[in-house]
């Protein structure tokens, strides 16, 4: 399969890889004293909320990492984001619970088995999975103040067994869909919503930003720990990895269409990036349409919050999309800063060609765009900590036509120039880069259709076969690394700027 040359150079230290997630992949879940997590109750509601899809077995990487991980040497990753299941860790989640030492080993030997062939490991302390106990406990992430201690504790545990190797920790993973799906839609766990028939608890005008806060906070005091307690002697990094979609203006001509686009992203990004990359308060837009419902940071908080400084920004991006305002007042239970969104512009022209899933189209000019403004906002180099696609039909492919991946690889291809060029143009200081996912797997509350992997799963007997895109996405990745050297040496490739 040929490949576009690329407009831009990355260096040759560039961060690139996979990355997964703990309960989408591992399988094992009553193996070895783990214990459950809210994503095995949800699974398991009946009647079913996931399509009839769970974690049970996943892609059994409990059992078959070695294996994956040969794949991965196959492909020709530097580096490796993984998640720790924290109920695998301490089954109970609690500070003064006891800790699994069979959880501890199995992430020792995943750590091990990583640098053994020079794959760096990226590691992820809380990818959605909270322990079930804990919900039960004392209501989860809706207890601020409990939360925060118990995470704290867990991140130590993990600094203390596994930071002598990893030097590359991000926190959580999209707080905003934790908050948002879990305590407002309801689509994901714990699926607390006021607003969604199949959930019988919650309130969606305001458990999403008590969540937000909790996490907030819990993220804080596992940064701010590091580095009190880890940094100089462990000489590792920590942040945090960010979702959020880039937004247009629904109507170009409309001022009231860009301010809905800007607010629509504060709303996505700002809630989190503010407290965290600037030790600010939430963005003003947020403050004006929520009141009282959005928690406030105390003085002591806000110390906190300028104690933990973080050394990178990881951005989970996948689409963009048009924003257009509403005349009308929000509703009580709006967490999009009163704009609708759209995938057609006022003229009907496409933010961009439509993937294996409805929400996603493929926008690389608009991810350019979004890291340059997330660059120039936060300050904070970036690594792109997701990124990834479906290709159109592939939930209803066989393994020999779901292999020739024309569609990803196209995606790859148009997303990392996006990197090079807001690197090279606009001045981005961006640092890595890990496609989602290396394999096919559970996705979530869509269960095993939708296939975002580099890798075909075949669910029945879990055989893995690499598609084109995974083989490919290292000449990708050279190309750029080559374009580097030539363009060092006064020698443009053809058709470059």
């Amino acid at each position: 399969m040929a490949l576009n040359l690329p407009q831009a150079p990355l260096p040759g230290d560039f961060q690139w890889g996979f990355a997964t997630a703990s309960y989408q992949i591992e399988g094992a879940v009553d193996e070895d004293g783990r214990g459950k997590s809210i994503w095995d109750t949800f699974c398991h509601l009946e009647p079913t909320r996931t399509k009839g899809a769970n974690g049970d077995i996943a892609c059994d990487h409990y059992h078959r990492f070695d294996e994956d991980f040969d794949l991965l040497s196959k492909y020709g990753a530097k580096a490796y984001r993984l998640s720790l299941s924290w109920s695998r860790i301490i089954p109970l989640g609690g500070r003064n619970d006891p800790i699994n030492e069979k959880g501890i080993a199995f992430y020792n030997q995943l750590i091990d088995a990583l640098l053994a062939r020079g794959i760096t490991p990226w590691v992820t302390l809380y990818h959605w999975d909270l322990p079930q106990r804990l919900h039960d406990r004392y209501g989860g992430w809706l207890n601020i103040e409990e939360s925060q201690l118990d995470f704290e504790r867990y991140a130590k545990v993990c600094y203390e067994r596994f930071g002598d190797r990893v030097k590359h920790w991000i926190t959580l993973n999209e707080p905003w869909i934790v908050s948002i799906f879990g305590y407002s839609t309801g689509g994901n766990a714990p699926g607390r919503s006021s607003t969604n028939p199949q959930s019988t608890e919650g309130n969606s005008a305001t458990e999403p930003w008590i969540v937000g806060k909790a996490l907030i906070l819990s993220h804080t005091r596992a940064v701010r720990l590091y580095n009190k307690e880890f940094r100089v002697s462990q000489k590792g990094q920590v942040g945090i990895s960010l979702n959020g979609d880039y937004y247009e203006p629904w109507n170009a001509q409309d001022e009231r269409d860009h301010q809905a686009a800007e607010r629509r992203m504060e709303f996505h990004i700002g809630w989190f990036a503010n407290p965290i990359c600037l030790a600010e308060d939430y963005p003003e837009c947020m403050r004006e349409q929520l009141g009282d419902r959005l928690p406030k940071f105390t003085e002591a908080e806000f110390a906190l919050l300028r104690e933990a400084d973080v050394d990178f920004y990881g951005m989970n991006y996948y689409t963009s999309q048009f924003a257009r305002h509403c005349d009308a007042p929000a509703m009580e239970d709006d967490y999009k800063g009163n704009v609708e969104e759209f995938q057609e512009n006022n003229r009907g022209l496409s933010v961009g060609e439509p993937s294996g899933v409805h929400w996603l189209r493929s926008t690389p000019d608009l991810f350019r765009k979004h890291l340059t403004r997330v660059y120039r906002k936060y300050k904070k180099p970036i690594y792109i900590t997701e990124n990834g696609c479906p290709c159109p039909g592939e939930d209803k492919m066989e393994v020999e036509e779901a292999v020739n991946d024309t569609y990803r690889v196209r995606y790859f291809q148009d997303h990392i120039n996006a990197v090079a060029l807001s690197r090279s143009e606009d001045g981005s200081d961006i640092r890595g880069y890990f496609a989602w996912s290396l394999l096919d797997n559970l996705e979530w509350s869509d269960g095993y259709g939708v296939r975002f992997g580099v890798t075909f799963t075949d669910y029945n007997t879990l055989t893995r076969t690499p598609k084109k895109s995974a083989l490919l996405l290292r000449k990708i990745f050279e190309s750029h690394m080559r374009t580097r050297e030539e363009t060092s040496n006064g020698n443009l490739p053809e058709g470059s700027k």
